[in-house]
């Protein structure tokens, strides 16, 4: 069978998607009309910040020189930490990887988890040295790298670069000589792999999908295993990569299916599909769900915009498999949703997509991580909202989630590196030198994964200068010494600002956004108190100070005692007004904290 299924993986920035532009010029997929930089890329986000966030497949004609034609379905994946799951997906479609390295950076973190999930999963792995032509490349030790860390012979890589077209034609016959054709028959009954989703106005849902058994055509009545519900085929088709209809989908193909699917939660990424008349034995076992690790509340800005964003999630949620939402209600923001992600830049990009294609405008809450809170009557729960938080007296213990972070870096960079881990509560687990010149370090250490939430990622760059790479997995919750952190304006608390933090953190926490809310909430007629809190303790304290009307300004000159007493009568007046005056939180203030540095 002349089909080869293949994805192109690697770690952030080493060349996946300029590759993949190569290889369909080689191959006539574009004409000079369409031609532009970073095709696969289809989403305007994914062209304007030069990384790849969702997999997107094609399907390629090649005629080899001695005139065999064969047909490959490439899939180009992201190549960031918080996108892992959408590799995960798209490897379960493939029966062969290209696996890149940057011939100047070497094996990187998500280089060894991206190779060992292709491990995990049994495919062929072709290791390519890309970016040979840059003044710093070194592919010799890449190679060694190669075999080094990951076990995989150095002189099977093949030597590219993506931008000057070298090696195009070793990494095509490569395919076709390493990489085996898919295996299933086209005759048995129909067994199909949904492995993405997107919802489109005309035909409803758009079902991304790898048939491993039988064929699927037009009119051909197909149920789904997890819904049990039934639908008839209108249209089956491939990728260019824009959807082309064709006559049939048969065993080993990579396709796309639309069956007049209306309501989103009948189609679920991981599910099989299969023939009602001749349905198959068993489903494909499908994907581990995800499992998010940060949240964040989502609010519209226009609360009559609530149904609009609970729409354009649940379309979302189709084209991101990883995103999860819940309904939720804020005193101070209205109704909003409990949503879930894989990382910071995931729950940015959601946050940018969902403004962008969606026309919202919306306010995103500090992001959380899910903590283990075991109370003094036994009781035990997972939370992730720091608003649900109970009382510290009724609390016996709290646990937060750690993760084991791996990062490599140059030796000169390890310093810097190891004093910013000690601030953010790390434990170094071990070290160890990645050559034999003690050049590039792997540096292991346990963290609270609350810790580099927030700006771990960019300070890394920045301390190393762009050259050191992170990876991390979960590893369970210890028990920390945390405090909830209530923001009161006006006596009266703010459940939109509250936070969990480490007790040694929680001051300046509070200091900065105390200060922050006292530069944006107006001035009233009387001094407004902002407040953080822990319990009944207070920690920080800012004022905005009132306005003052000028009751002296009728006197001149004369007795003290009457000025005295025209002012005692303005401090009564004030008093009375504070008593029943109470204070609006403009947006603009939340907007303000929310999206500061913190």
């Amino acid at each position: 069978m002349n089909v080869r299924n293949f994805s192109i993986i690697a770690h952030v920035d080493h060349g996946k998607s300029t590759l993949a532009d190569r290889i369909l010029e080689k191959l006539g997929a574009m004409n000079a009309r369409d031609k532009r930089d970073q095709t696969l890329d289809t989403l305007e986000l994914e062209r304007e910040r030069g990384i790849t966030i969702k997999s997107t497949p094609i399907r390629l004609e090649y005629t080899r020189p001695n005139g065999e034609q064969f047909t490959f379905n490439l899939i180009d994946t992201p190549g960031h930490v918080d996108f892992n799951y959408e590799v995960s997906r798209s490897l379960a479609a493939c029966e062969g990887v290209l696996l890149l390295i940057d011939a100047s950076q070497g094996v990187e973190a998500q280089t060894i988890v991206n190779a060992y999930l292709a491990i995990d999963n049994g495919l062929e792995i072709i290791p390519v040295i890309n970016k040979i032509d840059l003044p710093a490349a070194d592919p010799d030790n890449a190679a060694r790298e190669l075999e080094d860390i990951l076990g995989i012979p150095g002189d099977t890589a093949i030597r590219a670069s993506g931008k000057a077209g070298i090696g195009i034609d070793e990494i095509l016959e490569a395919v076709v000589e390493r990489i085996p054709p898919p295996s299933g028959d086209p005759e048995a009954p129909l067994k199909a792999l949904i492995f993405d989703s997107f919802y489109d106005a005309y035909q409803g849902v758009i079902l991304f999908v790898r048939v491993l058994e039988g064929r699927m055509q037009k009119k051909d009545r197909v149920r789904m295993f997890a819904s049990d519900k039934l639908f008839e085929v209108d249209n089956v088709g491939t990728f260019t990569p824009a959807l082309v209809v064709s006559q049939e989908l048969r065993a080993g193909d990579v396709g796309w299916v639309a069956a007049g699917i209306k309501d989103i939660h009948d189609a679920q990424v991981g599910d099989t599909i299969t023939g009602f008349d001749r349905p198959t034995e068993t489903p494909f076992p499908g994907f581990k769900p995800s499992q998010p690790v940060v949240f964040s509340g989502l609010y519209p800005t226009d609360t009559e915009d609530y149904r609009k964003l609970r729409e354009a999630l649940e379309k979302l949620k189709l084209n991101d498999a990883a995103f999860s939402f819940e309904p939720e209600t804020s005193k101070a923001l209205g109704f909003g949703f409990r949503c879930g992600f894989l990382g910071l830049l995931h729950a940015e990009i959601v946050q940018e997509r969902l403004e962008r294609e969606f026309d919202l405008d919306l306010i995103a809450t500090a992001p959380a991580v899910i903590y283990h809170i075991t109370l003094t009557d036994g009781k035990a729960f997972y939370s992730q909202n720091p608003a649900e938080f109970p009382t510290p007296d009724r609390v016996e213990m709290y646990q937060e989630p750690y993760i084991k972070l791996s990062i490599i870096l140059p030796n000169e960079y390890v310093g810097p590196v190891m004093q910013m881990l000690q601030e953010r509560r790390g434990t170094m687990l071990n070290m160890q030198y990645m050559d034999n010149e003690g050049k590039r370090i792997d540096l292991r250490y346990e963290v609270p994964f609350a810790e580099i939430l927030y700006d771990f990622h960019d300070r890394l760059k920045s301390i190393s200068r762009g050259y050191a790479s992170m990876d991390y997995e979960q590893i369970g919750y210890r028990e920390g010494d945390l405090v909830k952190v209530d923001i009161l304006v006006n006596n009266e608390i703010v459940d939109a600002l509250a936070l969990i933090c480490h007790r040694d953190k929680a001051y300046s926490l509070g200091r900065k956004i105390v200060d922050k809310m006292a530069e944006v909430i107006p001035r009233q007629m009387f001094p407004v108190p902002i407040q953080a809190v822990i319990g009944g303790k207070i920690i920080a304290r800012a004022t905005v100070q009132a306005y003052r009307k000028d009751v002296l300004s009728k006197c001149y000159g004369g007795d003290i005692s009457r000025k005295k007493k025209l002012l005692d009568k303005q401090k009564k007046g004030k008093k009375r007004m504070k008593a029943i005056g109470t204070v609006e939180v403009p947006q603009e203030a939340f907007l303000a904290v929310l999206s500061s540095d913190e």
